[in-house]
């Protein structure tokens, strides 16, 4: 276990210096190793910032405004009803994958070893549309059929 007693007073300086410029943990460690020569482990590295009362200064990420974070996250409609197949399968289903509804919205279906089917929509609450569901149900059966389920 490395010990904050082995650095000297201009390496201790260093430390403070490159954290209060925003260097992560692991940016210390990489820098004691390239500045220095001094090979640390991540752990050891924490417990020196702790040791010498390193403050680590998290470099503040540009936020977004809201009205584009719901742009982003919106769902594209495609018009389509589109269904793939897991290569493998959820825990407890025998067969899964993913759909994408006409309207963008997205999910996660399954098929459990009796063939009951499942479907966890994205958006919590979201039901997609009784033809949506047509379209849901005909797909999956031919994509189910054709890998041999």
């Amino acid at each position: 276990m490395f010990s904050a007693s082995k650095l000297t007073d201009e390496q201790k300086t260093s430390l403070k210096q490159w954290a209060a410029e925003g260097a992560s943990i692991a940016d210390l460690q990489k820098r004691l190793k390239d500045d220095f020569e001094i090979a640390i482990t991540y752990m050891d590295a924490r417990f020196l910032v702790l040791d010498l009362g390193i403050e680590i200064v998290e470099a503040t990420k540009e936020e977004k405004k809201p009205q584009e974070e719901e742009i982003l996250s919106a769902p594209v409609p495609t018009g389509a009803v589109t269904v793939t197949i897991d290569n493998i399968a959820l825990p407890g289903a025998l067969v899964s994958g993913k759909v994408t509804f006409s309207d963008g919205e997205t999910g996660i279906w399954m098929l459990d070893q009796y063939g009951r089917p499942g479907l966890d929509a994205d958006t919590p609450g979201y039901r997609p549309t009784p033809e949506d569901i047509v379209e849901f149900q005909k797909q999956l059966s031919e994509l189910v059929r054709k890998n041999g389920y």
